[in-house]
């Protein structure tokens, strides 16, 4: 019985805790239109690489920005955010609660309570401006200028 008393006192602080109740990665969902961009995804432990649509899996607490490229189109970089959502906030006030300093710094350190913000990452990519040929610029005259008029 006292074994018991004692194992639910040591786990009762991290009961609350984001890191428990919400986990330290998520999914984040990457498109683009047209689809078929190579998206390329740093932040993460190993800098990716997907042809959207496509997901990747990131720590929550990582700096992530997505950056966009198709031939005939202008590449685009997102950077994204990270927010603490109703569900993060609950996670760690739990740790509160709970009287869980060591669940709090579990959180702060893993980013559990965070998500990362625009999830799903959605663009619209613009084609390339053609290029427009430029105007041929007049050519001087081999001719002299006329002589002053008096």
């Amino acid at each position: 019985m006292i074994r018991l008393l004692l194992a639910v006192a040591i786990a009762a602080p991290c009961l609350g805790c984001a890191s428990v109740t919400r986990g330290t990665t998520e999914n984040i969902s990457i498109s683009s239109t047209p689809a078929g961009a190579t998206a390329e995804i740093t932040g993460l432990d190993i800098p990716t690489a997907c042809v959207t649509p496509c997901v990747v899996q990131a720590k929550r607490n990582a700096d992530i920005t997505v950056t966009f490229n198709k031939e005939g189109y202008e590449p685009q970089i997102i950077p994204l955010t990270k927010e603490i959502p109703g569900t993060g906030a609950a996670g760690f006030a739990g740790n509160l609660l709970a009287g869980g300093l060591v669940g709090m710094g579990v959180d702060a350190a893993t980013g559990a309570a965070q998500d990362h913000k625009p999830n799903p990452v959605i663009v619209t990519l613009q084609p390339v401006a053609p290029v427009q040929p430029r105007a041929a610029k007049p050519r001087p005259s081999k001719r002299p200028p006329p002589p002053p008029q008096s």
